[in-house]
């Protein structure tokens, strides 16, 4: 009891943090100038009458906007805040603080400039209609905290029609996360990802893209039990089944997947597993250790619930996990798909790309993977930390790289070229914010 006590008083003197400095500060993003504005002369040119000249310029040639603007280096987070973080549907306005937030990470990691947008609909044809109606000003878009089922048919219809990257980050930037901390985790463990037999726990947008992009790169489906709030996914799983054209994937997984027709619930999804990915409903109690205790030897658990992990790592590992991750920055293992979708839009716009394919996304986990390697990998480090910097432009060019491997990029580069533009890109983003501190142009508290 004391314990509980004393973590919900911590998580109340948190929340009466963030609301203070985010009071203090009205939000977390800005737009500012990034051309030389040294008297009221310069705004002939960037102003009237000399913007005419690339208007006119552009309307005979369209794809100058990405020369003569800032559209190439500007993504929209487009959100209809009916799936947020931890917190469900809270609508549109509830979920600017979070689009805010990613809109701060894609700067200060990546620099590019993001704008959130959160529509009052929840019509899926509604979104996808205004999301085209919006590529004329956006290098990219970012999908974000969208219900499932219909996210999986808005990513689909708007990847077929649009010729600008877009991603669902809840998808695509946690299945990439997710991959490159399996590699590492199977490495440190010796098994191999074609052999081990994968427990996935809750099966919403993270885990379902997870699923996609495992098989991917080698995972036996055979291999997989997959695990709702209603049980096991097999094939006698009527309720999905009757339900199958809205929930196309899920029904996809209970017919490729566990072939034993294993039923039941979490612990039986367990019970000799090599590997859990878990994004569920958040603990403590989601996963009890017990259930741990049946996973095969060198047990590899990401608990991955927001704000709270299904299971406590010291449980886990005192259970019989080997490597455990969450996706809190509270403990080691941080699967975190910060370090994922920042760098991947900054490859894709380097390089004008026209979508962002799954292939491009394996190439950012393994870089992602490597990074980590290459620095010494072990149970408790098995991605990158997100103050790793030399990260971001890494991830950036590996995703560069297969998109013009692809024919998906409308410019080529060479490898040191997109590697110095990313990083004088994100290190100028980085710089500038310091600036602003040091000039105490951004308001700090006590």
């Amino acid at each position: 009891m004391v314990v509980e006590t004393d973590a919900t008083s911590r998580a109340s003197m948190s929340a009466a943090q963030a609301l203070r400095r985010h009071a203090l500060s009205h939000g977390k993003v800005q737009m500012m100038p990034k051309c030389a504005i040294r008297g009221l002369s310069d705004f002939a040119d960037w102003y009237t009458p000399g913007v005419a000249a690339p208007c006119l310029a552009i309307r005979s040639d369209p794809s100058l906007v990405d020369r003569y603007t800032n559209r190439s280096n500007t993504v929209a987070i487009v959100s209809d805040g009916t799936r947020v973080l931890g917190l469900g549907d809270i609508g549109p306005e509830a979920a600017m603080p979070v689009m805010e937030g990613k809109a701060l990470l894609f700067k200060y990691l990546g620099g590019v400039d993001a704008i959130p947008i959160c529509l009052r609909t929840k019509d899926p044809a509604e979104l996808v209609r205004t999301v085209k109606l919006l590529e004329p000003s956006f290098g990219g878009i970012n999908l974000e905290d969208i219900a499932q089922p219909k996210c999986f048919r808005i990513l689909e219809s708007l990847r077929a029609e649009l010729t600008i990257p877009l991603w669902h980050d809840d998808q695509q930037g946690t299945a990439t996360v997710v991959l490159a901390a399996l590699i590492n985790a199977l490495r440190v463990v010796k098994k191999e990802l074609g052999r081990v037999k994968v427990a996935l726990i809750g099966m919403g947008a993270a885990n379902v893209a997870t699923y996609r992009l495992l098989k991917a790169e080698g995972m036996d489906p055979a291999g997989v039990i997959a695990c709702d709030s209603r049980g096991t996914l097999h094939t006698q799983r009527s309720d999905i089944e009757q339900d199958r054209d809205a929930h196309a994937e899920k029904w996809h997984v209970c017919c490729e997947t566990n072939v034993e027709r294993v039923h039941g619930g979490i612990a039986e999804a367990l019970r000799g597993a090599d590997v859990c990915v878990a994004f569920s409903r958040c603990g403590p109690g989601t996963i009890q250790p017990e259930w741990i205790r049946t996973m095969n030897r060198d047990a590899i658990v990401f608990a991955c619930a927001n704000p709270t992990p299904e299971i406590s790592p010291h449980l886990a590992r005192e259970a019989g996990a080997r490597v455990v991750g969450t996706g809190g920055s509270n403990y080691p293992n941080q699967v975190n798909n910060a370090l994922a979708f920042p760098a991947i839009f900054r490859g894709a716009l380097d390089v004008q790309a026209r979508t962002i394919s799954d292939d491009m996304a394996l190439a950012a986990a393994h870089e992602i993977a490597r990074c980590a390697a290459e620095r010494g990998i072990r149970e408790d480090y098995i991605v990158p930390r997100l103050d790793e910097w030399d990260v971001y432009p890494r991830v950036a060019v590996a995703t560069a790289f297969k998109a013009q491997q692809q024919g998906l990029a409308r410019l080529t580069s060479s490898w040191e070229d997109l590697y110095a533009k990313a990083q004088t890109t994100m290190n100028e983003a980085r710089t500038a914010t310091q600036l602003l501190l040091r000039e105490k142009l951004i308001p700090v508290d006590s």
